[in-house]
């Protein structure tokens, strides 16, 4: 087990029982303030942590991080030193968050500029997404489905036991938490109708999902090993999987959802 997710760590920041953010978690992501552009913190407890002050005033000296790497709109530049270097820098953040470090509990200065409260912050998207594949990975999910759109009597296709489903979805559509989603128009096709008329979805639905922000690009042609998938994924978000029903329903057949899930993707701040 890392040092950084032992349970029995405790911090000397202010964490609500019951917080989604203790010491053990110390999510990434990116936010701004009335007097702050956008960049990099974590989360702790009911506040957020700016790391570009963080390693300007040398806290992160040791780690030979590159000049400006926190000071971006995107944790993209980050991601891409690695899982290991990202784990280095939550370690480190970890030790100055445990409730006997006094390096930075001892600075008032510091935590007075360092430590934000989340009311005073708004939250961004974590990263810039350039394509994403979204999985059907849920037996459960993928029997109701296929109960949906086929013979209930035969929801799994031969295939979906063997490989893994999924399409690549529209990376421009994905927002942060909280954006408004628009309600999508196209063709649905009534069960009474001989043809199909074009209006908005009376059928919009959600999918709680998890997904996987992966830190390592590769090359055109290479592939990365099962043995060594783990290594490439730099953490998790809650990701919401919206889809029209009613027009899915009518496009899905032959080659799966095309406008009934391309207008909008949402995703959780932290990573």
């Amino acid at each position: 087990m890392l040092k950084s997710n032992s349970p029995n760590l405790k911090s000397w920041v202010d964490v609500p029982k019951g917080s989604d953010f203790p010491i053990q978690n110390i999510p990434f992501g990116i936010f701004k303030t009335k007097y702050l552009s956008p960049v990099a913190g974590v989360a702790i407890g009911n506040h957020v942590i700016d790391l570009v002050y963080l390693h300007e005033n040398g806290f992160f000296d040791k780690l030979s991080l590159p000049q400006g790497i926190f000071n971006q709109k995107y944790l993209n530049d980050f991601l891409a030193l690695g899982r290991k270097k990202g784990r280095e820098v939550r370690e480190r953040i970890s030790e100055l968050l445990r409730h006997d470090n006094d390096e930075l509990k001892s600075n008032k200065a510091a935590c007075e500029i360092a430590l934000i409260p989340m009311s005073e912050v708004q939250m961004l998207m974590p990263v810039r997404v350039p394509n994403y594949t979204d999985f059907y990975s849920s037996e459960e999910h993928a029997t109701n489905v296929g109960s949906m759109f086929r013979d209930p009597k035969n929801a799994l296709l031969p295939n979906w036991k063997h490989l893994p489903v999924g399409y690549h979805g529209r990376a421009s559509s994905i927002v942060v938490s909280g954006t408004p989603i628009h309600r999508p128009k196209g063709q649905v096709k009534p069960p009474d109708a001989e043809f199909p008329v074009f209006c908005p979805s009376q059928k919009l639905d959600f999918e709680l999902e998890v997904a996987f922000i992966t830190c390592a690009e590769t090359k055109l042609g290479s592939h990365i090993t099962t043995k060594d998938a783990e290594e490439n994924i730099f953490g998790l978000v809650l990701f919401n999987d919206w889809s029209a029903r009613d027009i899915q329903t009518w496009e899905y057949v032959p080659l799966g959802p095309f406008l009934s899930k391309n207008f909008g993707s949402t995703i959780s701040p932290w990573i």
